[in-house]
């Protein structure tokens, strides 16, 4: 993950749980979706005007967000889950 100092994250935190606080009012069944608009609109946005080289970095951001999120939220979840309830 490309890290950013602290002092440039106070740039976005209020913003993130604004947006965070909004999207958890909706139910939790139908909130993927738009969790899904909002990221979208915001890469549709960012990644113009629309150039090839432009959208492969932008999957190439989902895909490193999606192994960053697995690396430090789910398999710390999983590892806890396997201490407790045993290995397959």
């Amino acid at each position: 993950m490309p890290y950013i100092l602290k002092g440039e994250r106070k740039r976005y935190d209020a913003i993130i749980l604004d947006l965070a606080v909004a999207l958890g009012e909706i139910p939790e069944e139908d909130r993927d979706g738009h969790i899904n608009y909002c990221i979208t609109k915001l890469f549709k946005i960012l990644y113009t005007p629309p150039k090839y080289k432009r959208y492969n970095r932008a999957i190439g951001v989902l895909e490193c967000i999606k192994q960053e999120f697995y690396r430090r939220v789910v398999s710390i979840y999983e590892n806890n889950a396997i201490i407790r309830n045993g290995d397959v």
